[in-house]
Formats: structure tokens, C-alpha cells, sequence
């Protein structure tokens, strides 16, 4: 069967209703087992609001309200979080509106991976694996939870230092990989793979929308430069919505290794020629994005990749490890949150995209939308 990947541009005005027909052409009910539970699965690069860095809060109410239309029932649904030894899920969510259109919107669960209650067991997987095996030979542990459930991915459209861009299937590296999951950095497209691999044995259903209505550019997924593009995507092939956006943001996607190699493992279509693009004609679509480094990345690939290969044990994978969280700390939160992002945020929330964050809502206003926006957002003569 062809991959399908349906592609909409969009507006602030118009994007709920955008979203419910980008995923009926990409004909998403076809990659849901409708009497499974049903995983969001949850993007959070940040625990702060930097634009294109997280999934939007519209991105999660338009898939919400389709799947709410189209008869599932809200018991199936729940909101799905990792965390990672630098970023809050719990702070992100908040900072992100996410949990007031989860939570205080649609009365949905809310479920953090990593919290007592939540088992974690030790899975075989069917597939060869090109790196798991290895990173983890004591054996590799997944949620328990995710098993049995479909899973929607909500990735953003982005840059990436390790992997050039992110998206689909970098969504599940947060997912079924405990906190250790840093350790495979090295490793990280051959990681990516096993984890589709994976994927597919455990879910009875994939499917992933994608948001590129800011999308990010540089050394990402947190100190990059946002743009407005009015993008959304979705597919039930992750490969495909992987390859389609990456040649959207100007890159080869089969020069990306990640999508080349899962694309050579059968586990999807990363040849956007033989990919059915429904919706928008993107065939003169290039936003002419670049990959570049901050001192943190530079720092990490000297470890991975460079001339502290032979100290990578000890540095990541020891008792001296708590150094570098502390570093990415300081240079991210500390220094360039403060010194570059914050300006750069005034500066997206004084767009359209911006002021639909905003109506949102925040802790004072969780789970209600601020007509003022609304009312500017349709006044507005752009749309």
C-alpha cells in the first residue's frame, strides 16, 4: 500500500477544523485499533514555551476534538509523558498549555511514565536490533502501559543537532526509553530504528500529526530560530511523515540515516517519491533550513563522535555524570534562555500563532480561551 502523508497550511483562525480534516484525509481511523486505549503521545523539548520546541496546545485540541468527534470514547484517551535528566515534564506541560487542553479542557488522564505506579518491564524484542541490544545488555525496559495501546505521535517540526531533524520517529526516543536513554546518543539512528521496530510490536495502532505552524530552525530542539509556515502533517507511516517534512525544510531525507535506515529495514517509506502527498502541493516547498551547533552540542559530539570518545563511560554512565546535566543547565535555562530566547519568544507571541498561545490560557486562566484573542485572530486580514 502507497504511504500516504496529507499536508494542510493553516491558520490561527481556522486550525482546529484544519486539523480534524488533515486527519481524515490521511485516513487515520485505518491505523487505530478503535477499541484500544489510545496514547498522545506528548512533545516536550523544554519545560519552558520556546516556539516550535514542543507540541502546541491547538495541535493537541484539534486531535483531541477529531477523535472525540468521530465517536472515540474519552476513557480511551490519555495525555503520555516521559522525562529526561534535563527537561521537566511536569513544568513543561504547564509552561507549554498542554495539560490545560488535556486536563482542564477535556477531562482526559494524565499520565507520567515515570511516577510510582507506572511499571516498567523488561522486553525481547522480535526484531534484530541494530543497537538496543548492546546499549542496555542487562535487557531493554519499556512501560508497560504502552503495550497493547495505540500510540499518536505529536511531534513539531524541527531541527535537531544529532539527527539533522526530528520528528515522528524521534517522538518515541522519549517514549519508551527510561531515563538512561542519553546513553544512546551515540548510537542514535540506529536507536531510532529499534525503537519503529519496536513500535510495531507492541502497538496496535501508529499514527502521527505533525505541527509546523512555527517550525524550528538551527541547532535544535531547543536553541533554534522560529518561523511561522502554517504547516500541519500527518500520517499513519512514520517514516514517510519524517522523509516528507525533512524535504520541506530543505534536507534529503535519504541522506538522513535514520530515515535511510529504517526505510532499508522495511519499517516505512523514506523515498519521497514514492510517497502520496494528499492536501497541499509541496513540490516547491523549501524552507532552506541548516544544522549548526551551540558550545553545549559541540561539547556533546566531542564525546560521542570526537576526541573524548575513549571517556564516554565515565563521563555519562558513572558517578561524575551529574556534571553534565549541570552543564546543560547552565548553558541552556541560564545562559541562552535568558541571553537569546526570551526575545525571541516576545517576538512570537507578537504574531497570530502567538496570540492563539496565549488565549490558552495560564495558571490563572487554566481551561479557558480569552476571547479578546479569538476576536483579533478573525478580525485579522491575513485570514
Amino acid at each position: 500500500m502507497t504511504s500516504r502523508v496529507a499536508v494542510f497550511k493553516t491558520s490561527p483562525a481556522t486550525v482546529i477544523d484544519d486539523y480534524k480534516r488533515l486527519m481524515r484525509l490521511a485516513n487515520y481511523q485505518q491505523f487505530l485499533d478503535s477499541t484500544a486505549p489510545i496514547a498522545l503521545k506528548i512533545n516536550i523539548s523544554w519545560h519552558y514555551f520556546y516556539p516550535a520546541c514542543s507540541t502546541t496546545p491547538w495541535q493537541l485540541d484539534g486531535v483531541i476534538s477529531t477523535l472525540l468527534e468521530d465517536g472515540y470514547r474519552k476513557e480511551q484517551l490519555y495525555g503520555c509523558h516521559n522525562r529526561t535528566v534535563v527537561v521537566s515534564a511536569k513544568r513543561g506541560e504547564v509552561a507549554n498549555r498542554q495539560k490545560q487542553v488535556v486536563v482542564d479542557k477535556f477531562g482526559l488522564s494524565d499520565v507520567h511514565l515515570y511516577e510510582p505506579g507506572e511499571e516498567w518491564i523488561h522486553y525481547q524484542p522480535k526484531a534484530k536490533m541494530l543497537a538496543l541490544d548492546t546499549i542496555y545488555p542487562d535487557g531493554i525496559r519499556i512501560p508497560k502501559r504502552l503495550i497493547g495501546s495505540n500510540i499518536i505521535h505529536l511531534p513539531t517540526m524541527k531541527t535537531h543537532v544529532f539527527t539533522q531533524m526530528t520528528g515522528a520517529m524521534k517522538n518515541a526516543f522519549g517514549g519508551l526509553l527510561f531515563e538512561k536513554r542519553h546513553w544512546t546518543h551515540s548510537v542514535i539512528h540506529e536507536t531510532l530504528v529499534d525503537l519503529l521496530a519496536i513500535q510495531k510490536e507492541i502497538h496496535p495502532g501508529i499514527f502521527a500529526v505533525m505541527d509546523g505552524t512555527f517550525a524550528g530552525d538551527g541547532p535544535g530542539p531547543r536553541c533554534m530560530t522560529p518561523h511561522v509556515k502554517n504547516y500541519i502533517l500527518a500520517s499513519g507511516d512514520m517514516v514517510a511523515i519524517d522523509a516528507v517534512a525533512a524535504k520541506m525544510m530543505g534536507f534529503d531525507p535519504l541522506a538522513i540515516k535514520f530515515i535511510r535506515l529504517a526505510y532499508e529495514r522495511g519499517l516505512g517509506c523514506g523515498d519521497v517519491r514514492e510517497i502520496e502527498v494528499a492536501g497541499e502541493d509541496i513540490s516547491d516547498v523549501n524552507f532552506h533550513f541548516h544544522v549548526n551547533d551551540t558550545l553545549a552540542s559541540r561539547g556533546q559530539k566531542m564525546i560521542y563522535w570526537g576526541p573524548l570518545k575513549p571517556l564516554e563511560h565515565l563521563l555519562l554512565r558513572t558517578a561524575v555524570a551529574p556534571w553534565s546535566y549541570a552543564a546543560s543547565f547552565l548553558y541552556h535555562d541560564i545562559y541562552w534562555y535568558n541571553v537569546v530566547g526570551r526575545r525571541r519568544i516576545q517576538q512570537a507571541l507578537e504574531t497570530d500563532w502567538g496570540k492563539l498561545f496565549l488565549a490558552y490560557g495560564s495558571d490563572g486562566k487554566i481551561g479557558k480561551y480569552d476571547s479578546r484573542y479569538w476576536n483579533d485572530l478573525r478580525k485579522s486580514p491575513t485570514h
